[in-house]
């Protein structure tokens, strides 16, 4: 098996400055329809989504959405899945909702994100937040904010790392033997 190798596509505080451009924009689209309420998609969506928060000063409650249930894989990806939290601490109805995430590839997640946020009720408009949009959708979705966009093999992935869930700030491409 071959090493794997990362490709440093942001450090810490290129990660940093992405977050606030984020904020700047997300600040200046939310003023006529009201504040977005922020749903972080398990699992670096959420920490994602609070940081995002805290630079807006966004003052309502962020939203935490696990979809492993709502997953059209969920079979090939374990036989006893581990569900998170889904924590929505507001009505889901007539929201203006900002879906967060880190990566979006095929669009499955936010797929699965959108079934689940319909089941809690009908917003009045849902919105994608992706730090990353690495290309290679299989479904016809496209995020509305996006930090970075990059054209990557189906053999490389794209991993986000923050401090909150692993220690550190950066994005890497990874790329070697599976």
């Amino acid at each position: 098996m071959a090493q794997e190798t990362e490709k440093l596509l942001m450090d810490a505080a290129q990660l940093e400055a992405t977050l606030q451009r984020l904020a700047s924009q997300i600040a200046e689209r939310q003023g006529a329809e009201g504040p977005y309420h922020l749903v972080g998609i398990h699992t670096r969506g959420v920490p994602i989504a609070k940081r995002l928060a805290a630079l807006i000063k966004n003052s309502g409650p962020i939203g935490v959405l696990d979809i492993n249930l709502y997953r059209d894989d969920l079979s090939a990806v374990a036989d006893m899945p581990v569900v998170k939290e889904t924590s929505l601490p507001f009505s889901v109805d007539g929201a203006h909702v900002l879906l967060v995430d880190d990566v979006l590839y095929t669009g499955r997640t936010v797929r699965a994100a959108l079934d689940a946020l319909f089941d809690l009720g009908r917003p009045k408009k849902i919105e994608l937040l992706a730090l990353v949009d690495r290309g290679g959708r299989e479904i016809p979705l496209q995020a509305d904010f996006c930090g970075k966009r990059l054209s990557v093999s189906d053999r490389e992935v794209v991993k986000v790392r923050l401090l909150e869930t692993d220690g550190k700030d950066e994005v890497v491409v990874a790329q070697g033997a599976e």
